[in-house]
């Protein structure tokens, strides 16, 4: 590969992928299958919103570049399908995750091998980092180990074929993040703190009505 890819080739490419290891059934796919794909929301980030045009000029530019091919398989429709086995010689786990980051971008090693799982099973936390290694390890690398990000106990891994991530622009998202979280932690804080008042409330009820009964004993 002699560029980055864009925005479009990478969800293309990333949905190739899934259907083929999810759904093997429904594999290649036709443009129309790919939009819908493109679009889904769930399994996603960003969210897009495709139409043809754009996931047929994604297609055809990442027909030179090795990564995407036609189908030879006749039909009313062309077919399409990814050449990653072909290009990097990777296998179903390497795929798998390498997917999960095209689909949605930078993840820790615990949410791509719950993520990823879904594609191809993952054993153990350990098999997730092994197959990052190899991934890190190609004579082209297509994954990066990212700096621990502030608020965060573990790193993130990011897929390259979108070039280098921007490193300053993902700290400016964890501000937000950290936020989300301390607003967590203050409103269980919170809920913990009534709890505790009525329980003690419940227990001066109990003294009181404890001392209403003894006078009639």
């Amino acid at each position: 590969m002699t560029r980055t890819l864009t925005v479009a080739e990478i969800r293309v490419l990333g949905c190739l992928v899934e259907k083929e290891l999810a759904t093997p059934e429904y594999y290649p796919m036709t443009i129309n299958a790919l939009v819908n794909a493109c679009n889904q929301k769930s399994n996603r980030a960003p969210v897009v919103a495709f139409d043809e045009a754009i996931v047929a000029e994604a297609l055809e530019s990442l027909r030179p570049l090795g990564l995407a091919t036609q189908s030879a398989e006749r039909g009313r429709a062309a077919k399409f399908c990814h050449n990653l086995y072909g290009k990097y010689r990777l296998d179903n786990a390497e795929m798998a995750v390498l997917a999960e980051l095209l689909l949605r971008g930078p993840q820790t090693g615990g949410e791509l091998r719950q993520r990823a799982s879904r594609m191809q099973q993952l054993d153990s936390l350990e098999q997730v980092e092994e197959v990052l290694g190899e991934l890190m390890n190609q004579e082209d690398p297509l994954v990066v180990k990212l700096p621990r990000q502030t608020g965060r106990k573990e790193h993130r891994y990011a897929q390259l074929l979108a070039g280098e991530p921007d490193i300053e622009e993902l700290e400016q998202r964890a501000p937000a993040a950290i936020l989300q979280v301390r607003a967590g932690n203050e409103r269980i804080e919170g809920l913990e703190q009534e709890l505790a008042e009525l329980k003690t409330e419940m227990v001066e009820l109990k003294a009181t009505f404890e001392e209403f009964r003894q006078q009639f004993e």
